[in-house]
């Protein structure tokens, strides 16, 4: 059970990690936003500090006053019901405010936060602040990957940081594992947090499958690309063949040939690709169109999480079979955090584990990540299954 002190502590470490993930930043980098789905730093920034600023400061802290008026507008993200919001597009278009601005806005509401949790708690505020400290934790794995994005972008291919499994390569040896055709239990049970969209617990069958222990290797993929997987139409999903005859794709994202050589951009600079190394940043149409060349498939989500003790998971997100859908019985929460999760449950695939990028205490065995299919900014990869 959660503590006054256990809360604030935790929130309190959330706070500084976020800070600590711009530490290596020049200023120029917190502006920029070279694609819609990457937002930039500065923005993560203000965004997850609105959040409590919106959620909890405003409503339950006698005489806040709020750091800045315009504040819900330039930082509000998609809550419709909360009011008006700069679009998503021109995020990168605000030099005001500062980054020096939104520091001093951090530290604003931290120390409110920090006020409001020391003297005027009620326990009925604590799934609103576990909300708001696990929707920090997701905009930390955003706001890396996003900086990747924008730095490995740049024509300099500058270093961010050195970050550890970057490169992921398993000490294991790939073997299937057999999973019997049984009804399974799936879902978030227990009292520790978890999203609205875990819930609520309940039985699926499933037909006897077996499921990689591995992920899938850079040196698969490169097979892949030399036996014309990404010119094969017969691979592909009529949309995933669209993006990428239109997008021009040849390999996965921050891959580049040159001198007959794949090398690859990373947060710790260039370097060459090592072929046992996990693939990372492709898309599930990539995903689905390497799973059809192997004569494989993906696991659906439910498959995933039935097998999952008997693997390791935790580097990469891992595309699943799965569309995007409530559990039965679902409920979404009244109010405008309803629209956290419910609204999004449509033409988009489930991802299952955590990443590199995933801040402590935040990765689950039921946590339901989702992305439309096009996406891999993120540290996404795969692993294969067949029907048995």
């Amino acid at each position: 059970m959660n503590t006054k002190e256990t809360l604030l502590d935790l929130f309190l470490d959330t706070r500084k990690h976020s800070e600590a993930i711009c530490k290596p930043l020049q200023k120029e980098d917190y502006v920029v936003q070279p694609i819609v789905d990457v937002s930039p730093p500065k923005w993560h920034l203000g965004h997850t500090t609105w959040f409590f600023e919106e959620f909890l400061l405003d409503s339950y802290l006698p005489g806040y006053k709020r750091f800045h008026d315009q504040y819900a507008y330039v930082f509000n993200s998609y809550y419709e019901s909360i009011g008006a919001r700069v679009v998503r597009t021109d995020r990168g278009n605000l030099s005001r405010p500062s980054v020096d601005e939104i520091y001093e806005y951090r530290a604003y509401v931290t120390q409110h936060m920090a006020q409001l949790i020391e003297n005027h708690w009620k326990a009925e505020l604590t799934p609103i602040l576990e909300i708001g400290i696990h929707h920090e934790k997701q905009h930390q794995e955003l706001l890396l990957t996003d900086i990747k994005f924008i730095l490995g972008n740049n024509p300099l291919l500058p270093v961010y940081n050195q970050i550890n499994d970057e490169v992921f390569v398993s000490k294991n040896t790939s073997k299937w594992i057999k999973m019997p055709a049984q009804i399974y239990e799936v879902g978030h049970k227990g009292e520790g947090f978890s999203y609205d969209n875990e819930q609520p617990r309940h039985r699926v069958f499933l037909e006897a499958y077996e499921i990689s222990s591995e992920l899938v290797t850079c040196g698969e993929w490169i097979d892949f690309i030399n036996d014309g997987g990404y010119t094969n139409v017969m691979l592909w999903h009529t949309e995933g063949w669209d993006w990428v005859q239109k997008n021009n794709i040849c390999a996965p994202m921050y891959w580049f040939e040159e001198n007959n050589q794949w090398n690859q951009y990373t947060l710790n600079g260039v370097t060459g690709i090592n072929k046992s190394s996990a693939i990372t940043h492709v898309s599930y149409y990539e995903a689905f169109a390497f799973a059809q060349w192997k004569g494989l498939r993906l696991p659906t989500e439910f498959e995933w999480e039935a097998a999952q003790e008997s693997f390791n998971w935790g580097k990469r997100w891992e595309w699943t079979e799965s569309a995007y859908l409530p559990y039965p019985n679902y409920q979404k929460p009244d109010g405008a955090l309803g629209e956290y999760n419910g609204k999004f449950m449509v033409n988009q695939k489930v991802l299952r584990g955590s990443s590199i990028a995933t801040p402590t205490q935040h990765a689950r065995t039921t946590y339901r990540n989702f992305f439309h299919p096009y996406l891999r900014w993120q540290f996404t990869s795969l692993r294969l299954a067949q029907s048995i």
